[in-house]
């Protein structure tokens, strides 16, 4: 069982009842870069949830709504080498980031102002991201 899992578990995330069988390359070719595979490992074993790990309330999107809510919410046309993943139901995405050393965040960011500028980095990777709030660290590093 992976980090992800056992912190998941913890706190009742529901996975898939149904294996799926997506193509990633869909998704990659939209938004210009690869996902990351532990975000990928995530989107086949896990459907959209919804619930606080650690201190902070976390909604991910599963991978069905992907597209369709970044492409609604004009990520891809503000935010170039950015897919907005979920939410924490305050008015800020949670992102994935392909920076230019060809590496990933894990950003925070306001759908109210899509500006580089406001991004906060909550994770170096997925995986490191839910460790972090696992561990207790808030949105604002504040333990």
């Amino acid at each position: 069982m992976s980090s992800i899992d056992e912190i998941l578990s913890k706190y009742k995330w529901n996975k898939r009842t149904n294996k799926i069988d997506f193509d990633f390359k869909i998704i990659e070719e939209q938004i210009g870069f690869p996902l990351p595979q532990d975000y990928k490992n995530y989107l086949i074993q896990y459907c959209e949830n919804e619930n606080l790990i650690g201190q902070e309330y976390v909604r991910l999107w599963s991978v069905e709504n992907l597209l369709e809510w970044n492409l609604d919410f004009q990520i891809f046309e503000f935010l170039p080498k950015t897919i907005a993943i979920g939410d924490n139901g305050n008015g800020e995405f949670i992102g994935i980031e392909f920076t230019q050393d060809y590496k990933y965040e894990i950003i925070l960011s306001t759908f109210t102002d899509l500006d580089p500028e406001y991004n906060i980095q909550i994770g170096k990777s997925f995986t490191d991201f839910i460790e972090k709030l696992n561990k207790g660290e808030t949105w604002f590093n504040e333990k």
